[in-house]
């Protein structure tokens, strides 16, 4: 019978050891006019009423509903009334009965918890009616079968401490009369999370007959510590609270509707940190035979990356799951809304973390970069070469009568130009941005200029050698010097004002694309920047005419066609620049820039410097006086 009662109080009453030190702890601290006995006789006509005791030298009471329900007698008032009466047995209370006296007698067994001391029972059953239980309590505390108010009439041991009712209205109404005689309630035992109202534990009160006693109580409590037969350590805090110490219960609902009580887990305070609540989550039943989490929402989890959406004219549990934005991110689950990131940083694929964005520019390890810069190197290159040629074969004909000077200072900017690609790959220094534009737009005019100085040039040579004509004094140098400073001395005023009054600076541009943070050279004044550009497409473009209107003059090895070829060339690099500048972004609007750098500059130089280039080095017995005097006089005739 032990054994069964043992199970039973494990089942339904998990801290039993924490119940036993409370025992011990409230009788080691009971005083001894607890054991005094009055000896005055008092009578009281009530209803009799059954207490179940078993004596002993100090008395605990348990005042249980063991009954569920009861039903109130008629009384009319010209008899006696009569006993509320008991009905619908619970074995759960009743269960808490029996914790009660297996723990009083496990106490009494045990010498060394309280040696020469007996522990006896007052259990009374309230059946859940407030009348009995307020009878019950009354009854405990006077003592007789007729209880007197005011009076104690136990005649061998007095009530040391109640086990009451778990139920607010009843434990509130016990604690109001177990406090007139000086009986607090403790809370060592609160409602179990998993159950309802019908299944809590009972409250507890013990007797503290003064605050100096409240104070052999908590000593006393402070120096109990022993370890019990399971090899469990026993103690009080320094607030007198036993180690908290339960396990957890999972209602199972066998097919035949009965109720098994399964223990899922546990708790234990005396556990270290991390390691107090352990359960076991595949052993809980959720509803019958099934251990799947049930739904509570009508909307799955937004994962990390998601925010939740409200449903419109549903309850906020149901909302849908929304990808963050490209701009933001949500890095926990179920979350309302995302959050932005940093301008350095943005959402990675997942919208789950901000992550660093990619720095674009042109540099030199890429295949486009190198090409170019590749490109303009060895047009540099070429470009010196014709210009050594040009030197070497000064004297000769050809390079007399084409105006040596201006070709050594055409041949000089377009190798400068070749240059340019230079300040426009690679990384945005403050330098480069300062100078790429403007240098690229003074060379490129210093170019055209001289072009057109060389255009104006034929014109002139053709017409002096008419007979009678005065042209003959501006075929010396004043004329193309002139013209190429007039030119170039606009271009850099058009400069300098630009870079006086809004110089450009390089920049780290965070908005122009997405995920991509584009180091690039800010112009500062597109007006300055296309006011450059358009003075030199005017530039190009008179060259263009008058080289136009001159290609069918009698000059020699016909330059001017050449130079109408150049400018159609250079004019159709930078109509088709314009659209292709605009249209792109990042680095590779700085590829567009200087492909049409090098693609123009090419231009000009294979058309114009290529053919003498020919003559020169291939043909040189077309490189004399007398053949070019021969081919004017034929295309004059002509």
């Amino acid at each position: 019978m032990k054994h069964v009662i043992s199970s039973w109080v494990d089942a339904i009453l998990p801290g039993r050891h924490s119940l036993v030190m409370l025992f011990l702890a409230v009788f080691m601290s009971v005083p001894s006019v607890l054991f005094h006995v009055d000896a005055l006789q008092c009578t009281l006509r009530s209803l009799p009423e059954n207490l179940y005791r078993t004596e002993g030298d100090i008395l605990i009471g348990g005042i249980f509903a063991i009954n569920a329900q009861w039903q109130e007698p008629a009384n009319p008032f010209s008899e006696p009334p009569q006993s509320v009466i008991c009905s619908t047995f619970s074995v759960w209370s009743y269960g808490f009965a029996l914790a009660l006296v297996f723990t009083i007698n496990e106490i009494n067994r045990e010498q060394l918890l309280l040696p020469n001391i007996t522990l006896g029972f007052l259990i009374y059953d309230t059946c859940q009616s407030l009348i009995r239980t307020m009878q019950g309590t009354l009854q405990m505390l006077t003592g007789p079968v007729q209880p007197v108010l005011n009076y104690n009439c136990e005649q061998y041991s007095r009530l040391a401490a109640v086990i009451g009712e778990a139920r607010s209205t009843a434990s509130i109404s016990i604690a109001r009369l177990l406090g007139l005689y000086r009986y607090p309630q403790v809370s060592y035992f609160s409602s179990s999370p998993m159950l309802n109202d019908k299944f809590q534990f009972p409250s507890f009160f013990r007797t503290i007959p003064s605050d100096i006693d409240q104070a052999q109580l908590l000593h006393y409590m402070k120096r109990v510590r022993f370890t019990n037969k399971m090899g469990d350590s026993m103690f009080f805090d320094g607030n007198g609270n036993p180690p908290a110490v339960y396990d957890i219960l999972n209602w199972h609902l066998e097919p035949d509707g009965e109720i098994v009580f399964a223990k899922v887990g546990s708790f234990d305070s005396r556990a270290p940190d991390g390691k107090q609540l352990s359960i076991n989550s595949s052993a809980i039943q959720w509803n019958i035979h099934n251990t799947k989490v049930p739904i509570s929402v009508c909307s799955e989890s937004c994962s990390p990356g998601y925010r939740k959406a409200p449903k419109k004219g549903q309850p906020h549990c149901c909302f849908d799951c929304i990808l963050c934005s490209e701009e933001g991110i949500s890095n926990e689950t179920d979350s309302s809304k995302c959050w932005p990131c940093p301008l350095e940083l943005w959402p990675n694929l997942m919208r789950t973390e901000c992550v660093p964005k990619t720095i674009e520019f042109l540099p030199y390890q890429e295949i486009i970069g190198c090409l170019l810069v590749a490109a303009g190197m060895g047009c540099f290159l070429i470009t010196v070469l014709i210009l050594l040629t040009f030197y070497k074969h000064r004297d000769t004909a050809l390079v007399k009568a084409n105006n040596r000077e201006l070709s050594y200072l055409l041949l000089g900017a377009l190798a400068l130009t070749f240059l340019c690609p230079f300040l426009f790959v690679g990384e945005p220094q403050k330098i480069a941005c300062l100078l790429r534009q403007p240098a690229f737009g003074i060379i490129f005019v210093l170019c055209v200029s001289c072009v057109l100085a060389k255009t104006i040039m034929v014109v002139i040579a053709f017409n002096a050698t008419k007979p009678g004509s005065n042209m003959r004094r501006w075929l010396g140098p004043s004329v193309p010097l002139f013209t190429v400073s007039c030119c170039t001395v606009l271009q850099i005023l058009i400069c300098a004002l630009w870079l006086l009054l809004c110089p450009p600076f390089p920049e780290k541009n965070m908005k122009l694309k997405t995920g991509t943070i584009v180091f690039q050279c800010n112009e500062c004044s597109e007006t300055a920047f296309w006011c450059m550009l358009g003075y030199m497409g005017l530039l190009s473009l008179a060259s263009f005419l008058v080289a136009f209107l001159a290609r069918n003059l009698p000059d020699s090895f016909n330059e001017a066609k050449w130079i109408t070829f150049s400018m159609l060339v250079f004019l159709s690099v930078w109509m088709s620049f314009v659209p292709g500048y605009l249209s792109t972004q990042g680095k590779y609007m700085v590829a567009v820039e200087v492909f049409g750098i090098i693609s123009s500059s090419a231009g000009i130089l294979i058309c114009i410097f290529f053919p003498k280039c020919y003559i020169i080095l291939i043909k040189p017995e077309l490189n004399t006086r007398e053949h070019l005097l021969a081919k004017r006089t034929d295309s004059y005739i002509r």
